[in-house]
């Protein structure tokens, strides 16, 4: 069974920089996504970079601030995370499947087959 592991998280001031990383324990090639659950919200897609050709996706709120890059001989996905805001506070997950995603569900959570535990960012004000 292949097991994510996130590290990364922490806290940090608006306005500063930070990045995610969660590695594989196997396997040869994933899709990529990273999600995040706010307090008292759903769980909501951030990021996701396609197994083959490397394409990468973002919600709205993070475009131009993170950014989600891989080292494939790693196993290992990251999420560079610039500007931070209060905002961008919540347990942030990594997802992966090691098969392609069909483009249109790249942003749903129950297409990944392997999620990590789940790291903290708070950024304060």
């Amino acid at each position: 069974q292949v097991q994510l592991v996130e590290s990364g998280g922490g806290a940090v001031q608006a306005g500063g920089s930070l990045r995610l990383s969660c590695a594989a324990s196997g396997g040869n090639g994933y899709a990529w996504a990273w999600f995040r659950q706010a307090p008292g919200k759903e769980r909501e897609f951030v990021a996701a970079i396609r197994l083959y050709g490397g394409h990468t996706y973002y919600t709205d709120a993070v475009k131009g601030r993170f950014t989600v890059s891989r080292d494939s001989a790693k196993n290992t996905v990251y999420l560079q995370m610039n500007t931070l805001r209060p905002e961008d506070t919540a347990v942030y997950y990594c997802a992966a499947r090691g098969s392609s995603v069909i483009l249109s569900a790249t942003r749903n959570w129950e297409m990944y087959t392997y999620r990590g535990q789940g790291i903290q960012l708070t950024v304060s004000s």
